[in-house]
């Protein structure tokens, strides 16, 4: 996606800085990687039309524009489902379920790469699904939540607490923290240091002694899963493979109550990390790039749409 400010440099560092965290804000919101950077495409173009120098804070700007955007398009989206739910013939009928090649790949799949929170989130009104991902996953203040989606604070409370019921409810709380502050600083930490291309930010975020390995599967070749050690080593092959010229894009997303992220290459899941934690560091990185994995988790989250 090309940066819309061409060759405004002022208006580029703002795309830099900002992007990914906007790009993370609008997936967690609308769960699909192509309607996440579209919005943050559109809300970019708005800032183009806008005086940046009477915007006293940029983000905060870009965030409520991002946000409401994600608003407008859950609502007309549940619409538009709820009209085609209307419009199905009770006597159509239903396609088999795919079963997946392999059922130890299933086992592996529910065991290591289990995303619930994404099903439930698309389970929720959009009002409750804007605001729990702004308070419960952003940290934003309930008054800052209740300018952004147009209610009172005290209603943002109950939407909150009605989100965290019907979360808890489906999924195990002791596995999915959506709300831990240090998993989310650490990926979104992560996230901006391979997007601005940042080795060193990279390495502090990282334990000396981290290890990164891969998980290729069986079609990988030999080696191709060997281990590396060290944070230079981990953070050099990071940017190699998820830097701003690897045409990646990264959003947050625990995996199994642990932190993570979800890598994008043109739209389709290429990559998913998950993050060990050690004093506040990243001591492990274990990623998966097997093709047959990520088609599993694709399909089953609807991450490629």
């Amino acid at each position: 996606m090309a940066t819309p400010g061409g060759p405004h440099t002022a208006f580029d560092e703002i795309w830099r800085e900002h992007r990914a965290y906007l790009v993370d804000l609008a997936f967690r919101m609308l769960g699909n990687i192509h309607d996440a950077e579209d919005v943050v495409q559109e809300a970019f173009t708005r800032l183009m039309r806008n005086d940046i120098d009477g915007i006293d804070e940029i983000r905060g700007w870009l965030v409520v524009v991002v946000s409401r955007i994600c608003l407008d398009h859950l609502r007309s989206a549940k619409t538009r489902h709820e009209t085609q739910i209307e419009r199905v013939d009770d006597a159509a009928p239903v396609a088999p379920r795919r079963a997946a090649d392999d059922p130890a790949d299933r086992v592996t799949l529910d065991d290591s790469v289990s995303m619930a929170l994404l099903v439930v989130l698309q389970q929720l009104t959009p009002p409750e699904r804007a605001v729990f991902v702004l308070h419960d996953v952003f940290r934003f203040s309930f008054d800052a939540v209740a300018e952004i989606v147009g209610r009172s604070p005290s209603a943002c409370r109950q939407l909150a607490s009605r989100a965290r019921r019907r979360i808890e409810s489906e999924t195990e709380p002791a596995r999915f923290r959506p709300g831990v502050d240090e998993h989310h600083r650490v990926a979104e930490q992560f996230i901006a240091a391979c997007a601005g291309g940042d080795l060193d930010a990279l390495m502090r975020l990282l334990d000396p002694d981290v290890v990164g390995e891969v998980d290729g599967g069986a079609g990988a070749g030999a080696g191709a899963g060997r281990p590396q050690r060290g944070n230079r080593a981990v953070a050099r092959v990071a940017l190699g493979f998820l830097g701003p010229r690897s045409g990646i894009t990264l959003v947050s997303q625990p995996v199994n109550g642990r932190p993570g992220t979800l890598a994008f290459r043109d739209g389709a899941l290429a990559a998913i990390l998950v993050f060990d934690l050690r004093d506040g560091l990243i001591a492990d990185i274990h990623g998966i790039i097997d093709p047959r994995k990520l088609a599993l988790v694709s399909e089953r989250f609807a991450l490629d749409r």
